[in-house]
C-alpha cells in the first residue's frame, strides 16, 4: 500500500481497493478514478472551503477525493449511485482518517434524483463523467439552493464550454444557463495520467460562486426557452432562430428590438441578461397577441 501521511489514497491503494470490491471502473458510469494524491489537494484548494461549509460529492467513487475534504469542511455529503461503492465509503473513511469519520455522511441516490438530505450543502465539490456534468451541474444548482459555490473537474472540452465568455467559438447553452445562477471560471488543468483508467482527453477545473440570478418577470424556464431557440441553429440570426418560439419572424423581430437586441445577432454574442430581455419582450408579445392587441 502506498498511504500517504494524510491518508490519501495512491495509485496502488485504488487499485487494491478495486480488488478488493470486485470492480473495473466503467464506461457506462464514466468512472475515472484519481490516483494522485497531489490532484484532490489542488481540488480542495480550488475549492476554497471553509471550515464550516457542508460538501456535497457526487460520484466519491473509492474515496480519493472524500478524502481529502474531510479536513477542511464541516461535512461532506456523498453522493453515489453505485451501492458497492457507497458501502465500502465510510470502512474506507474510517480506516485512514479516522478523526473525521464522523463527519461523512453517504448517500446512495442519482445525482438527478437526490433525496432529501440531514444538512443543507453550501458547496459542491465533484469529480463528474463528462456524460452527465452539465445536467448534473444546473440541476443541482436549480435543486439545491444551499449550494453557494461550486468546484467540478469535468472533461476539458466541457469546462471550456462551461466557462466560455459571450463571443468565444466554444460559448454556448450551457455558458449561459451556468450564469443564471453562478459566475464561472476556469480553475486549471488537469493532465490524463492522474487517472486509473487514464481517460483519452485532458479535465478542467471550473469554479462557479452564487449570484442573483438577472432580473426577469418571465423567470428562468421561459428565458432558457430562448437560448435552447437560439442555439438550435447558431448560424442563423436570432430574428430567424427565434421565429419558431415567437410565432413569427416579425414577432421575433419585435421582441427583440424591444429588448435591445440586434435581431441580426447571433445566440453566442449575447450574455444572460440579454437572453432574459429576450424572454421577457416575448411574454409581452405573446400578452398583446392573446389580447388581440395590435403591435
Amino acid at each position: 500500500m502506498d498511504a500517504s501521511d494524510d491518508g490519501l489514497l495512491g495509485g496502488g491503494d485504488v487499485r487494491a481497493l478495486a480488488t478488493e470490491l470486485g470492480i473495473r471502473p466503467t464506461k457506462r458510469l464514466g468512472q475515472n478514478f484519481v490516483t494522485d494524491p497531489n490532484t484532490v489537494r489542488r481540488i480542495v484548494r480550488a475549492a476554497r472551503l471553509s471550515e464550516d461549509d457542508v460538501v456535497l460529492e457526487v460520484g466519491p467513487g473509492l474515496g480519493s477525493l472524500t478524502l481529502a475534504l474531510l479536513p477542511h469542511a464541516r461535512s461532506v455529503i456523498a453522493v453515489e449511485i453505485d451501492p458497492v461503492l457507497a458501502d465500502r465509503l465510510p470502512a474506507t473513511v474510517a480506516s485512514r482518517l479516522p478523526q473525521f469519520a464522523d463527519r461523512l455522511e453517504v448517500v446512495i441516490a442519482d445525482a438527478m434524483r437526490i433525496p432529501a438530505l440531514s444538512q443543507e450543502p453550501t458547496a459542491l465539490v465533484a469529480n463528474l463523467p463528462y456524460n452527465i456534468a452539465v445536467p448534473v451541474v444546473l440541476h443541482l444548482l436549480q435543486a439545491v439552493p444551499s449550494i453557494a459555490t461550486v468546484l467540478v473537474m469535468v472533461q476539458k472540452e466541457v469546462a471550456d464550454r462551461l466557462a466560455a465568455a459571450p463571443g468565444s467559438r466554444v460559448y454556448g447553452i450551457p455558458s449561459v444557463k451556468a450564469r443564471w445562477y453562478c459566475d464561472v471560471e476556469a480553475a486549471g488543468s488537469i493532465g490524463t495520467s492522474v487517472f486509473w483508467p487514464v481517460p483519452h482527453v485532458e479535465s478542467g477545473l471550473v469554479r462557479m460562486t452564487r449570484r442573483e440570478p438577472p432580473v426577469s418577470a418571465a423567470g428562468r424556464e421561459a428565458t432558457f426557452a430562448v437560448v435552447d431557440g437560439a442555439f438550435s441553429q447558431r448560424r442563423k440570426t436570432l430574428r430567424s432562430a427565434l421565429a419558431s418560439l415567437a410565432g413569427s419572424p416579425s414577432t421575433a423581430e419585435r421582441a427583440l428590438v424591444a429588448a435591445g437586441v440586434d435581431p441580426s445577432l447571433r445566440g453566442e454574442q449575447l450574455d444572460v441578461s440579454a437572453f432574459a430581455r429576450i424572454a421577457d419582450a416575448l411574454a409581452v408579445e405573446r400578452d398583446r397577441a392573446s389580447s388581440g392587441e395590435s403591435a
